[in-house]
């Protein structure tokens, strides 16, 4: 009879396997929706409003903008991620302080 392999941990860091063919998309606007069991992350690029854009605005209270991107994200994770935005922005804004850049180009896990 064999016996069953050894239970062991392994400690690891999921890294995004990023490559240039991958784009980056621009968005100034997320809506937010969520079920029982996930969020739903909707950016959006809102541009300036020509004039019949106000007066369709003035009338159906809405404006339309492009999805450039839905996100999907599992209840468990939203903690974590908001974890990592908040980490992000106090880094920003100290660094915002000392006149750096702001962008350290690593990711928080």
């Amino acid at each position: 009879m064999s016996q069953p392999p050894e239970s062991r941990q392994i400690n690891f860091t999921i890294v995004p396997a990023d490559t240039p063919d991958v784009p980056r998309v621009y968005a100034n606007f997320c809506a937010v929706a969520n079920t029982p069991f996930d969020f739903t992350l909707t950016f959006c690029e809102v541009q300036p409003l020509s004039p019949q854009d106000v007066q369709a605005a003035e009338r159906d209270h809405a404006v339309p903008a492009p999805v450039k991107a839905k996100i999907v994200v599992p209840v468990p994770f939203i903690p974590t991620m908001i974890a990592a935005l908040q980490e992000h922005m106090r880094a920003f804004t100290e660094s915002q302080k000392q006149g750096a850049p702001g962008w350290s180009g690593e990711p928080v896990h």
